[in-house]
């Protein structure tokens, strides 16, 4: 009898352990990948507002932005340091933050031809929560409407909230960043 109780006790607290083994695994490899996550959506979202700071005025002449919304932006920039300025576009579409670059070509230049895409960050959940990726401020500070005029934007601001697994720890991380297009003349 006390050879079964005791291999009894023993078996339940060898799954008391084992449990609690698989369930710190569990959560670790759970945090591991929300931690690359945000690290991710760091680098993006610092990118994003890096290449906004360089808008200039594009190979054409056009103005430096060329369309402003809650969630997507193009504009002109040099951000790969060629001496040639390409559109860039920044979108979230289906909770991922994506990059799109075209080059100018031909003479006159012209922005035509398929633009490259990068992913900037996946498991954006701005939708989930009504927040809009970019805000735009005019000279004053003041915030614009979610679709202003180009004309108006004298400063942005990119908010991101990403998250691998809403149903698990740990919750939602946002993340925010500015730029100020400093080669815009104030008038």
């Amino acid at each position: 009898m006390e050879t079964i109780v005791t291999i009894t006790l023993m078996s339940i607290v060898l799954l008391a352990i084992s449990s609690a083994i698989v369930f710190f695994y569990r959560t670790n490899a759970s945090v591991l990948e929300q931690s690359g996550a945000i690290t991710s959506a760091r680098r993006g979202i610092e990118k994003a507002m890096k290449d906004l700071r360089e808008a200039t005025i594009a190979e054409d002449g056009s103005f430096p932005i060329v369309s402003a919304g809650p969630n997507s932006i193009t504009f002109y920039a040099d951000v790969d340091q060629d001496d040639s300025v390409e559109r860039i576009r920044y979108d979230l579409a289906n909770e991922v933050l994506s990059r799109y670059t075209l080059q100018a070509t031909g003479t006159p230049p012209a922005y035509t031809g398929q633009e490259t895409v990068e992913i900037i960050s996946e498991n954006v959940r701005n939708a989930v929560f009504a927040t809009d990726v970019f805000s735009y401020f005019d000279v004053n500070g003041t915030e614009l409407s979610s679709s202003p005029s180009p004309l108006d934007i004298k400063f942005i601001t990119g908010t991101i909230t990403v998250n691998i697994n809403p149903d698990r720890a740990p919750e939602e991380f946002t993340l925010t960043s500015s730029a100020t297009l400093r080669n815009l003349r104030v008038e």
